[in-house]
């Protein structure tokens, strides 16, 4: 692999475990879903804020394959909210030049809600300025899983000699196939782990962890970040000069 001469540039991909919105509810005295809706809320700022700061390329994690532990009420109104949002915001991402892709598995989500989120897809399929990836019913371990049986598919197939296959093999059958890796990978709420979040693609991503909650993380938080990024030194297993 080649060393990325970056290290005083700004990341281009950008990708985001946006946590805390349960806390934040119920610090106010609020259901866990008021923090959800307010959570929602704030992912407009934050791409809004991209185009300025460098950024082509956002990723939010929305409900992992572990989320479905939750209660039944609190999953129910998140896909509830999932379609209201793509219903609301759909005009204004086509607008604004943003191109909306899905990640995760979607054979256990509600029909209706996956009709609306490939017709928001091909709705802003056109647009170029900002690549928003939402990661629903997303797990690491569980796309590299899936990705391993397309692979083995195509060696059964012999359409692909396992003597091949390499390191550049298997990113060729993930979710994010068509997206560079990300560049840096913020957590809100204070919490120190990647939770199953783009195992494979952040083999070389810098990390931020934040103890502002979700809801609470504004645009100046996120610049913020953001420019502390460039003053890092990204060697790629290399040697400093």
């Amino acid at each position: 692999m080649a060393v990325k001469d970056n290290q005083h540039t700004g990341p281009a991909h950008v990708a985001v475990i946006m946590d805390g919105n349960g806390r934040w509810a119920q610090m106010r005295g609020r259901p866990r879903l008021f923090g959800h809706q307010a959570g929602a809320r704030r992912v407009r700022e934050i791409l809004e804020a991209c185009p300025e700061l460098g950024i082509r390329y956002l990723t939010i994690f929305a409900f992992s394959t572990e989320n479905w532990k939750r209660t039944q009420a609190e999953v129910t109104g998140l896909m509830t909210l999932f379609r209201r949002y793509i219903q609301k915001e759909a005009q204004s991402l086509l607008d604004n030049g943003v191109r909306v892709r899905f990640i995760g598995d979607r054979d256990r989500l509600e029909p209706k809600l996956v009709r609306m989120m490939r017709g928001l897809e091909q709705l802003t399929e056109g647009n170029d300025l900002v690549h928003l990836t939402v990661a629903i019913n997303y797990g690491g371990r569980d796309e590299v899983a899936r990705a391993t049986r397309r692979l083995a598919r195509e060696v059964a197939a012999g359409r692909l000699d396992p003597e091949d296959v390499d390191a550049e093999t298997l990113p060729r059958f993930l979710d994010t196939c068509l997206l560079p890796d990300p560049d840096l990978v913020i957590r809100t709420s204070g919490e120190a782990r990647i939770s199953n979040f783009l195992l494979w693609q952040s083999a070389y991503a810098e990390y931020e962890f934040t103890p502002v909650l979700w809801p609470d993380f504004t645009a100046a938080h996120f610049a913020e970040i953001v420019g502390n990024y460039s003053t890092r030194e990204r060697r790629f297993g290399a040697v400093s000069a």
